[in-house]
């Protein structure tokens, strides 16, 4: 029963569900007047998962006030257990100069060690405390995704990283990775494009990352320009040229990144240079590295300069209407599917352009769109999506002890947090993840979080704890009582109905069900 149920999965991950669907509405989606399935799928798509509570998580005002307050949150709150595993933490505790700084200085001194033993241990002993950070970075990324009630906020977060993606595992990122998603990204993943563009363009990991820390007039390093057009804006058919790209990376010359002390001031340059020196941090627009020759981007000469210059270049790509088209279908794969209609898209764009990048109107649109409402419950589960909706279900209403068993399962399905090697980011669609070791290796993480093994504690436990148990002596977590699987099952394909109907034990049901075709899609 089960392989045949597996299989069965697998070919639902790329073609019709089977499952029944309501038709959609005319106009903008009525929220406050859907059916108990409908508002559970919903809050599947614009959460990391539905908890087990279902529908019943919504405000007594209803999914509209529910959307339009997750489209603005106030700070978030976590639960007191989840938030003190993030106050614990280095990144959390330590300014990243100061972070930066201690990193780099043991990173010398293990190569100033004056034996091959030694320097063997020393950087083994690096590597490991640079491994440590990028852990914290990924934990405290799992924690606020599994338990904040701003789960929107939470998604997109999630989606400009991988957007705007760096790997973790170059040079010393791993050291820069949690205050590049913290301070970068996070403030504005529901703002203004502009705003989250600049801050990208500003923080020392992507400028590692992408080579633009060596980019200096008379050695001009391509890299980040290309990237910054053809990934981060206007799309690879955004109608650029390759001497746009030659013109924006001399923009960008100069843009980099300093580890010396704050208060040793400037490096040494020309007089009628220095007004021009910025220093924030890590970051450094040092004039001296900055191509100073006239230049033209996109058919248009830029008229400012030093890091003005830069500003000006990056108000023209955010505002090109190539970057609206871009980003609109960039936010309908993540939000929709795979082919998300061309009139949505149009939309989408339109809004985007109107607003000035305004991504909370954005997606407001989209939440209206009557399309948007018809693909809920379609959309294919990326390996995030999957573990973290599956412990949402399974464990959202108490607090893991540990992120680790996550961080693990999305390591073994292929998509790691800060572990695209590529700037492209991980792909969107169903295909990239639908294949039949991906649904081996979710079959099997089904069979742990069904049997309870994400509530077990993770550091050293004790000879006879509860981490010490198998998976058959813990307790699986009642999914088939929960409200959320009571409002889907009037959904299901007689197939899940008939494989559900057989399971023997809460332990298998939970399986079969985190393992279907209706829990994959969302």
């Amino acid at each position: 029963m089960l392989a045949g149920f597996l299989s069965a999965v697998g070919a639902a991950a790329t073609g019709p569900l089977g499952m029944a669907q309501a038709a959609a509405p005319a106009g903008a989606a009525t929220w406050n007047t859907a059916d108990a399935p409908t508002l559970a799928r919903l809050l599947d798509r614009v959460t990391w998962g539905c908890t087990a509570q279902g529908a019943l998580a919504l405000p007594p005002q209803g999914a509209a006030a529910y959307l339009a307050a997750q489209l603005r949150p106030p700070p978030a709150t976590l639960p007191r257990a989840a938030q003190a595993q993030i106050d614990a933490m280095a990144i959390t505790r330590t300014p990243l100069p100061e972070l930066a700084a201690r990193m780099e200085a043991q990173h010398q001194a293990a190569k100033a060690q004056p034996t091959e033993d030694g320097r063997k241990a020393a950087l083994k002993a690096w590597q490991q405390d640079m491994r440590a950070l990028q852990q914290e970075a990924a934990e405290r990324c799992v924690l606020r995704a599994l338990y904040s009630p701003a789960q929107l906020h939470e998604k997109m977060t999630w989606f400009w990283m991988n957007h705007f993606s760096v790997f973790a595992g170059k040079g010393g990122l791993r050291a820069l990775v949690g205050d590049y998603e913290e301070h970068a990204v996070r403030p504005h993943a529901l703002g203004r494009f502009r705003d989250l563009l600049g801050a990208t363009v500003r923080h020392p990991a992507m400028l590692h990352y992408l080579d633009n820390a060596r980019n200096a007039v008379g050695r001009i390093n391509e890299n980040y320009a290309r990237e910054l057009m053809e990934l981060h804006t206007l799309g690879v058919d955004g109608g650029y040229s390759q001497q746009d790209v030659q013109e924006l990376a001399r923009v960008l010359t100069g843009v980099g990144v300093s580890l010396r002390p704050q208060g040793d001031g400037p490096p040494r340059m020309q007089p009628a240079l220095r007004r021009h020196y910025v220093r924030d941090g890590l970051f450094e627009f040092n004039p001296q590295r900055h191509d100073w020759e006239p230049k033209t981007l996109l058919g248009q000469p830029l008229r400012a300069e030093g890091l003005a210059e830069v500003d000006e270049a990056l108000d023209r790509l955010a505002r090109a209407p190539a970057t609206a088209r871009f980003i609109a279908r960039k936010i309908a794969l993540f939000l929709v599917g795979d082919q998300p209609p061309p009139a949505l898209l149009q939309m989408l764009a339109s809004t985007f352009e109107r607003s000035d990048g305004d991504i909370a109107a954005v997606l407001e649109a989209l939440f209206n769109a009557p399309e948007f409402r018809a693909s809920l419950g379609q959309r294919f589960r990326d390996p995030v999506h999957y573990v973290l909706a599956s412990l949402r279900l399974a464990h959202g209403d108490a607090v893991l002890p540990g992120a680790e068993p996550a961080l693990g399962w999305l390591q073994r399905l292929a998509e790691p947090l800060y572990g695209r090697a590529t700037p492209d980011g991980y792909p969107l669609d169903a295909a990239a993840w639908a294949g039949s070791g991906q649904m081996a290796t979710r079959f099997e993480i089904a069979r742990a979080i069904g049997a309870g093994a994400a509530s077990a504690p993770v550091p050293a436990p004790r000879e006879g704890s509860r981490a010490d148990q198998p998976l058959s002596q813990r307790t699986p977590p009642p999914l088939a009582h929960s409200t959320y699987v009571q409002a889907l099952q009037p959904t299901w394909s007689a197939a899940t109905r008939n494989a559900l109907a057989q399971a023997a034990t809460p332990r298998e049901w939970n399986l079969l069900f985190l393992a279907s075709p209706e829990f994959m899609h969302g």
